[in-house]
């Protein structure tokens, strides 16, 4: 027993630690100003903004002619006569400019092709940014949280601990003290699993923000309790529409449609040959001095179906990004219809507790173990008041984190604001 009553202060000591982790000089942090500071810092966003380069460099790519190749030959020429005796010896050399030129309106379908990489590359950086403050706004809370359930945790693990000192300090005889002494033993064991898991979620939140921000996983982090404030969430079609607007998989479904068909397009293009004009010089010094000046023009001669395959492979893969916009715009009105259900059931849930309900359970916990302690209260109620307010300060904590993912997902669908915060992405 006194193996696990070391055991419980010492999570409950790391706990209240953790929760108290920021520096008295430190002010806490809001929801905005993390998201702020991680919109700026974050290690990943370099990924996709180093996507977004190499999509601008292709575009610079699509835009150009293919380089003119230059091409020179030397070498030495013997000329006989027909009685097979040296006429001349001299050197011999050419030199050629290459040029491809394509059909007019070629290039401009490359760079449309290549233009939509490049949107579909801001979008993912654009959906990226709204995921990590989605995010980032979440593990605020949770961490928040965990330290709410960790002090709630530590405070009513003191008052077990402090009447079992008590009790077994008075070491009084009979049953009833036996019995109340185990039953605030128990209490205290049951308090261990309690408090390991809001040591672990607390480390977990600090640990994922502090990775966001790019700091060290352990650095002190302190949130402030401002709870969040839901919007009422507008009428359906409103967010359908917003949602077909705004959100991020359907946008990139139909830039790849609009892709492929630019690609369509390219690909029928494609079936006229480009043509290669080059001019040449020859010039022979064997004997007599021989200098030859023109333009050569060659031309593929589409004898192969290479070019036909080519347009009925881009055409197909129009047929897969058609289906896939119908599949997406599906998906996204069932997801939008879920999450305005699950926001609308989350907040309501929410509305239902009082912004003084936590500090409520608190002062009952209090004044059950002030006339606890002066006979007024049996130990069943005791228990059960000490109990209700670990319950309700859970609740009251997942109930909040609920709403905002709901709300958050919601925001992530349509792109509309449901929760006060100070930036936006």
């Amino acid at each position: 027993m006194k193996t696990s009553s070391l055991l419980l202060a010492l999570l409950l000591a790391s706990a209240t630690a953790s929760a108290q982790s920021a520096p008295p000089a430190a002010a806490p942090r809001s929801a905005g100003d993390l998201v702020a500071e991680i919109l700026a810092h974050n290690p990943e966003l370099a990924v996709y903004t180093a996507e977004i380069d190499a999509a601008q460099a292709g575009l610079a790519a699509a835009g150009t002619r293919d380089n003119p190749v230059l091409s020179v030959e030397t070498g030495r020429k013997r000329v006989r006569d027909s009685a097979g005796v040296l006429a001349g010896e001299g050197a011999v050399w050419s030199a050629s400019v290459a040029q491809t030129f394509e059909w007019p309106g070629r290039l401009a379908l490359r760079k449309a092709v290549a233009n939509r990489d490049v949107a579909l590359a801001e979008l993912g950086l654009a959906r990226f940014r709204a995921a990590l403050a989605q995010r980032t706004r979440t593990l605020a809370f949770s961490l928040h949280a965990a330290q709410e359930r960790a002090a709630a945790t530590a405070e009513v693990a003191a008052r077990y601990r402090a009447l079992r000192d008590l009790f077994l300090a008075r070491d009084p005889g009979g049953i009833t003290p036996l019995l109340e002494t185990r039953v605030l033993e128990a209490q205290e064991l049951a308090l261990q699993r309690r408090a390991t898991d809001a040591q672990l979620a607390l480390h977990a939140a600090l640990a994922e923000l502090n990775q966001l921000r790019g700091s060290p996983a352990d650095a002190p982090l302190a949130v402030t309790d401002a709870p969040p404030r839901f919007a009422a969430a507008p009428a359906t079609e409103a967010l359908l529409a917003a949602a077909r607007e705004n959100n991020f998989e359907f946008r990139s479904a139909k830039l790849e449609l609009e892709q492929q068909g630019f690609a369509v397009s390219l690909a029928r293009h494609e079936r006229r040959p480009s043509f290669t004009v080059s001019p040449y010089v020859t010039q022979e010094n064997a004997g007599d001095r021989e200098r030859t000046v023109g333009v050569g023009f060659s031309l593929p001669l589409p004898v192969s179906r290479r070019a036909n395959a080519g347009v009925a492979a881009a055409e197909a893969r129009r047929r897969q990004a058609e289906t896939a916009v119908l599949v997406a715009q599906r998906t996204l009105e069932r997801e939008v219809l879920t999450a305005v259900q699950r926001y609308a059931a989350k907040t309501a849930e929410a509305a239902d507790w009082s912004p003084e309900a936590g500090k409520k359970f608190r002062e009952a916990a209090e004044l059950a173990d002030r006339h606890y302690r002066l006979g007024a209260v049996p130990i069943s109620t005791y228990v059960e008041l000490q109990n209700s307010y670990l319950e309700a300060i859970d609740a009251l904590c997942q109930t909040r984190l609920d709403a905002l993912e709901a709300a958050g997902a919601l925001e992530l669908l349509t792109g509309t604001t449901l929760v006060d915060a100070e930036v936006r992405p």
